[in-house]
């Protein structure tokens, strides 16, 4: 998986690893995210940042080269802090974990893997209400693949790749984006569109030509770091441990065995 670097304008690439990657039926679960926010966006004065109007206060969110810095006081974040399940659970079998060394290299995401499903049709919802900040639609063995990263207003990022068919809505965005390219994911700027916590983002994950039906998720506190040194100032310092976040999910979730044969359940940002 690509390394991502952040600054306010174009973010660089990354790959993300799911089932044996290269690269690094909706779960309704009963929590509750961000009710009544207002996401309406404005474009800051021709900067191309993503901003979220909530209230009176316009905030927007960028990487300096070594922190992540908001334009104004952010909303606070919903607490306790939680997300929805982003993928039909019962469903999945393994996790990849966030906060680990895959493949050589250290991932702040992690994922869910899907090694005994029959084709690649897994719906992805938004876990949490969010600004779509950036995207990227780039070619990997041979398939089209989408990566995308949303913040919400408060300063909670999440990242999807190897998203394969996407909704109309999110295709409408893909469409925007430059034309695919052999193995560079280098990421876009998107400006005015959010999701909701529930909107569907994709019905089909992972590659068809191998059945590897995987999809990458991380997400991160931008507004702190974690404390660990790996992974880099934009993300790998402000990971969390999504597990932790799925209320009524979390224990389901825990009870998978872990998606890297060799990394399993090690994880710098979860506790075992």
């Amino acid at each position: 998986m690509k390394n991502i670097s952040f600054i306010p304008i174009v973010i660089s690439s990354f790959l993300v690893v799911g089932a044996a990657c290269s690269k690094d039926t909706v779960n309704q679960n009963t929590s509750t995210v961000n009710q009544g926010i207002n996401t309406s966006l404005e474009n800051s004065g021709g900067k191309n940042t993503n901003s979220a109007q909530t209230g009176s206060t316009t905030v927007s969110w960028s990487f300096s080269g070594s922190a992540w810095q908001s334009s104004g006081t952010p909303p606070a974040c919903p607490e306790p802090l939680t997300v929805r399940t982003p993928v039909d659970l019962s469903t999945a079998s393994a996790i990849l974990y966030p906060g680990q060394t895959r493949g050589g290299n250290y991932k702040p995401h992690g994922g869910f893997l899907f090694r005994t499903a029959v084709d690649n049709k897994k719906t992805v919802i938004a876990p949490m209400d969010a600004i779509v900040y950036n995207g990227s639609r780039y070619i990997e063995q041979g398939e089209t693949q989408y990566l995308f990263t949303f913040i919400h207003p408060c300063g909670i990022a999440y990242r999807f790749d190897h998203l394969l068919t996407l909704s109309p809505a999110m295709q409408a965005i893909a469409d925007t984006l430059p034309p695919a390219q052999v193995n560079n994911s280098a990421t876009t700027m998107i400006q005015g569109k959010s999701v909701t916590a529930g909107d569907i983002l994709a019905t089909e994950i992972g590659f068809r030509k191998n059945r590897n039906v995987s999809v990458d998720f991380g997400v991160y506190d931008l507004r702190k770091t974690n404390g660990e040194k790996n992974g880099g100032a934009e993300y790998g310092q402000h990971g969390l441990c999504w597990l932790n976040l799925l209320g009524n999910d979390m224990v389901a979730a825990k009870a998978l065995p872990g998606g890297d044969q060799s990394a399993g359940k090690t994880s710098d940002y979860c506790s075992s």
